[in-house]
């Protein structure tokens, strides 16, 4: 009897016992890429176009504060969007509009200045809290060594782990050298596909990789698409009171 326990042991290995995850440690290292190890400012600009709408530019201020998840973004223009402006500090976010002086408590999925882009898309990432491996129908992972253009990557699917997500299943493409995240096809609850993002251009500050250029096509409303882009980062100790209320209010004065 212990012979043939043994023996269903060494073929039928426990749960416990399978391979360690390839996506997990992708996760972690996007995540320790993104988490910056000073406070940080930029100027930020997207170009949004709109099917049958044309081309609307934005430029904007950007303050981050990874200690506590905080960023501020300060609308410069077009003229009717300067003034506007968001806070995230934490768990909280607002949406600071000028012509009403109110603040309104939103969501992460917000749309910045009515873009592609989302206030997530601005944030420190936390991808491992958020996400978990997708697994195939025999309990593996969606894990494969893949070609994007002539670049080496892992391409993975992950599903989340929490409700306060913008899409619950994200399909991600990494470098195999440094695990950059080059592409990312991101799915509603039903598998729709709502939106592909390229990250095509990087600069080194402070030992980590910032995507300075960045595409999001929106799948869903074909023919729209946002291109974002950074330019002037500094960083170094950004003073405490940038990230409350009354200094993006009093910008606006």
């Amino acid at each position: 009897m212990k012979k043939l326990l043994l023996c269903s042991l060494l073929v039928f290995p426990a749960a416990g016992l399978r391979a360690e995850s390839r996506v997990v440690p992708v996760l972690k290292a996007i995540d320790a890429n993104y988490k910056m190890r000073k406070d940080i400012r930029a100027d930020v600009t997207m170009t949004q176009q709109r099917a049958g709408q044309g081309t609307k530019i934005i430029d904007m201020a950007y303050f981050r504060r990874d200690s506590d998840d905080a960023f501020l973004i300060a609308m410069n223009a077009p003229e009717n969007e300067k003034g506007n402006g968001y806070l995230r500090v934490g768990d909280n976010f607002w949406m600071y509009r000028k012509n009403t002086r109110t603040f309104q408590h939103v969501n992460r999925d917000e749309s910045i200045g009515g873009t592609d882009a989302h206030s997530d898309d601005f944030e420190t990432r936390k991808l491992e809290e958020l996400y978990g491996p997708a697994l195939d129908p025999s309990g593996a992972e969606k894990f494969s060594l893949e070609l994007l253009g002539k670049v080496e990557v892992n391409k993975f699917e992950v599903r989340a782990r929490v409700n306060d997500v913008d899409y619950p299943k994200q399909i991600f493409w990494t470098r195999r050298d440094n695990n950059l995240l080059l592409k990312q096809e991101s799915y509603s609850l039903s598998g729709t596909l709502m939106q592909t993002a390229y990250f095509l251009k990087f600069t080194e500050v402070e030992g980590r990789f910032v995507p300075v250029k960045q595409l999001f096509i929106d799948e869903f409303e074909k023919g729209n698409k946002t291109v974002v882009e950074i330019s002037n980062l500094v960083p170094g100790k950004l003073d405490d009171k940038l990230f409350t209320k009354a200094y993006l209010e009093n910008l606006s004065k």
